[in-house]
């Protein structure tokens, strides 16, 4: 009995080689469009920011422990780690310069790796194309800290405490431990200016203070 031609096309895409011995040609094979320069762009930053989450574990682990020897170990592939998420964030904003959250995610890993001035460039650049871009701002306030510009940091502070109180919350932290270290290892800052900036972020905590209490709902009644 002959086969149907329904039938035949059916086992033809079924069983390889078997279309072109039954004289029927072979289905077409689509081919999957190729990934446009932002869709690169976003997996390369993935890519980064999966080598971030890990540069960032290993500081933390680093923080928690005792052994000297240990610590040292953990910082460095930390470091080793915000490296490769340097090489993927550059070549997301290769392919897609418009991208700000990958020259914020830039930003931060070159400061993690103690390069300041392209860390600078990079957030700059964030926040051109995006001004409101808030971690940015804060991460930027931190290179700010890192090159002792103390008048830098009090301007991203107001900035943050008005339009991102949580970021605000971050850099005052990042502030204060700033001057704790600089109290025992003042690094070329002028003792007179680093009273005043301790005295000022002091108040600032102070206000911060006040002033989550009166908006806070669950905040204990102050009479």
């Amino acid at each position: 009995m002959r086969p149907s031609a329904a039938l035949v096309l059916a086992l033809s895409l079924s069983i390889p080689g078997l279309a072109a011995a039954s004289g029927s040609s072979p289905a077409p094979r689509v081919q999957a469009p190729a990934p446009s320069p932002e869709q690169e762009a976003v997996e390369y930053y993935n890519d980064g920011i999966s080598y971030r989450d890990k540069a960032d574990k290993y500081e933390a682990e680093a923080a928690t422990g005792n052994d000297a020897a240990k610590k040292t170990k953990l910082l460095e592939k930390s470091k080793s780690q915000h490296e490769s998420s340097i090489k993927k964030y550059l070549k997301a904003v290769a392919k897609n310069p418009q991208m700000f959250q990958a020259w914020g995610s830039l930003g931060y890993a070159y400061r993690k790796t103690g390069n300041f001035p392209a860390a600078l460039e990079a957030y700059d650049k964030a926040l051109a194309l995006e001004k409101t871009y808030t971690p940015a701002i804060e991460y930027r306030a931190e290179a700010y800290l890192g090159l002792n510009r103390l008048e830098d940091v009090k301007t991203a502070y107001m900035v943050l405490f008005n339009a991102d109180r949580k970021r605000a919350d971050e850099l005052a932290s990042a502030m204060q431990k700033y001057v704790e270290k600089r109290q025992n290892d003042p690094a070329g800052v002028d003792p007179t200016a680093l009273q005043e900036f301790g005295k000022w972020v002091a108040e600032r905590k102070q206000l911060a203070t006040q002033t989550s209490s009166l908006t806070d709902p669950n905040a204990p009644a102050r009479w």
